[in-house]
């Protein structure tokens, strides 16, 4: 069988449809437009009566609580859905929500989140400086874009709480780091934390914010996983 270039194959394909009659192919002189897809803007469906989104975990409408980058940050992190590796340790959660713009009260499309945990140890892949992981790894972070809905989702496990000082108020509470920016906003650097954590009142950051979630049960054949709601609001420059 001998081997057709690009443009042999384009033209055979072409002879083939002019064969099968390309001439039911050519719209009607007389035919309409198509209709035009129906606008849903489905975020409208978290507006309360007055327009305003309703937001969680913070529940008042502002711009989200800034908190500390902290020494764990890594660029570059590769676009994915999933923050762990397959089949890691630790309690499977899914966290979603929305980025939205506090000057136009309405969600921001292809805005960027990083977002990077520890693991259920409690620890990062950076921890330990004398043993780096490969950059290519870049486990337990990733990048993502919000939807034209400034709807985002990804796939983690609830990180561990970790030790960073002496005595019992010095562990950080389990949290997952966020860094969000979008053209126009200023960027956002602050972090999530979890609900009935011991560690949330003794704890410099922590204590200090309302980014506190209560993630719920959900069943699904074969197990549980926990779902959390974190959206996110944006200040103009």
């Amino acid at each position: 069988m001998s081997k057709l270039t690009r443009r042999q194959l384009i033209r055979q394909s072409l002879t083939g449809l002019a064969a099968g009659g390309i001439a039911s192919l050519t719209l009607r002189a007389d035919a309409g437009p198509t209709d035009a897809t129906e606008d849903v803007h489905e975020y409208e469906d978290f507006l309360d009566d007055k327009g305003v989104p309703r937001i969680q975990p913070a529940g008042k409408f502002e711009p989200s609580h800034p908190d500390i980058l902290g020494p764990y940050f890594l660029q570059g992190a590769p676009f994915r859905g999933k923050v762990t590796p397959p089949l890691t340790k630790g309690d499977l959660l899914v966290m979603r929500g929305r980025v939205w713009g506090h000057d136009t009260k309405k969600p921001i499309a292809n805005a960027l989140l990083d977002v990077w945990q520890a693991d259920a140890e409690g620890s990062y892949d950076l921890t330990d400086p004398r043993n780096p992981p490969p950059r290519r790894e870049f486990r337990n972070r990733i990048r993502l874009m919000t939807d034209e809905n400034g709807y985002y989702e990804y796939e983690t496990i609830r990180p561990g709480a970790y030790r960073i000082g002496p005595g019992a108020s010095g562990f950080r509470p389990s949290h997952i780091h966020y860094m969000v920016q979008a053209g126009g906003y200023s960027k956002l650097i602050t972090q999530l934390y979890f609900a009935g954590d011991r560690h949330l009142k003794t704890d410099r950051w922590a204590s200090k914010s309302n980014l506190i979630i209560q993630p719920q049960k959900v069943k699904v054949t074969g197990g549980t996983y926990e779902l959390g709601t974190f959206d996110i609001v944006l200040a103009r420059v």
